[in-house]
């Protein structure tokens, strides 16, 4: 592969490029900023077209990009405003489905190169899945290059029609979190007190509370883990929909789980916990997942999606919809340390084999001076 550069492949003024994002996603909003830091760092200039509510978050100001407002997909005005913010693009490169398609009618009737990186699975039924197909096709064959976070998600691109679909795992960014006082040993001890976990084995999730995670199985398992002495704690961090449905069924029930809401110190969440939970109907490069390998937590996870591609023999894997399965797997694991410590050792050794951020950086831009080189005239 040739040298990434730093520059325009004209070699006069710097790349300009546009990320768009819909502003729902949290693995997509994390990667664009740790995308917009590496990409700036390399000379390039960055306009992050997105809610104002997801700059709030993830700052994307703060890693040296332009943030430009634009509404979510329902607002009419967002396709003129993402126009207007790409009326001077060399590259437009658009994350997830919805604001792929808003950047799709954004450039029509101009030749710049939109990449498109799909991080997930649009999930839809009925008449909506159809229309979802709908959206797909038309991204797809209007995008110069698709990149999909995993093979599955390349294969699809590639059947539903991409001229161009290439694999671009996305790195898990790394935490960017105020420096603490309390060194990690110290700290954990603090996170457990205060989500109620003294002396009892601290269990976590994270993610939307949507139908799609699972929750309902979730929850199903923790009346098996009653019966265990001390009972386990299963802590859910995340909103969403169902946070009334699953909060009456934990009361009604006397479930062992409690709903925290969406937080943004996860890391420390899961450095604090004996194990963690992911119970989805389908994932793509769970964020969860990487997150819990990388802090040595022994991962207890259903086999779907591409799951297994992503933690290979670092995880315990359960079928989806199973509460039997995943009430059995918690219990051997909290039984068996020795497990416990193997599944964090191999956990260390597959997260070595994922793309660190700078190679995800690099791979982009390599991308991105393919597209906007000059063809030599032939």
């Amino acid at each position: 592969m040739s040298p990434v550069s730093s520059h325009s492949p004209h070699g006069q003024s710097p790349l300009r490029t546009v990320q768009v994002l819909g502003g729902g996603n949290a693995g997509s909003s994390a990667h664009v900023r740790s995308l917009a830091s590496g990409l700036v760092a390399r000379g390039v200039k960055v306009t992050v077209c997105a809610p104002v509510e997801a700059d709030r978050i993830y700052d994307f100001t703060g890693a040296g990009a332009e943030h430009v407002h634009v509404p979510r997909s329902s607002d009419p005005g967002s396709v003129a405003a993402l126009r207007a913010a790409c009326a001077d693009a060399d590259l437009v490169h658009a994350h997830g489905l919805h604001a792929s398609f808003r950047a799709v009618l954004a450039l029509s009737g101009r030749r710049t190169p939109l990449v498109v990186t799909w991080h997930d699975r649009a999930r839809a039924e009925g008449a909506r899945a159809h229309l979802v197909r709908l959206l797909e096709r038309r991204v797809v064959k209007a995008a110069s290059v698709v990149l999909g976070a995993t093979s599955a998600l390349v294969d699809r691109a590639r059947t539903t029609g991409a001229r161009d679909a290439r694999l671009a795992a996305v790195a898990l960014p790394g935490p960017r979190r105020t420096v603490r006082l309390e060194d990690p040993e110290r700290l954990r001890p603090k996170v457990r007190a205060e989500l109620g976990a003294i002396g009892r084995p601290l269990l976590m999730a994270v993610g939307s509370l949507d139908r799609h995670r699972g929750y309902d199985t979730l929850l199903d398992a923790s009346r098996a883990w009653r019966a265990l002495d001390p009972v386990p704690l299963v802590v859910i961090a995340g909103e969403g929909p169902l946070r009334a449905e699953l909060q009456s069924r934990i009361e009604d029930e006397e479930l062992p789980v409690r709903l925290i809401g969406r937080r943004d110190d996860v890391t420390d969440l899961l450095a604090a916990a004996d194990l963690a939970l992911l119970s989805s109907s389908w994932e793509s490069r769970s964020l969860l997942a990487q997150e819990a390998l990388h802090a040595r937590v022994p991962l207890v996870a259903t086999d779907v999606g591409s799951m297994p591609e992503l933690v290979g023999d670092a995880a315990e894997l359960v079928p989806y919809g199973d509460p039997q399965a995943l009430a059995d797997a918690v219990v051997r694991l909290l039984g068996d340390p020795a497990r416990c410590e193997e599944l964090r050792e191999k956990g260390v050794r597959q997260a070595a084999t994922w793309p660190t951020e700078d190679e995800t950086v690099a791979q982009v831009l390599s991308v991105y001076d393919e597209l906007t080189q000059p063809r030599p005239l032939i």
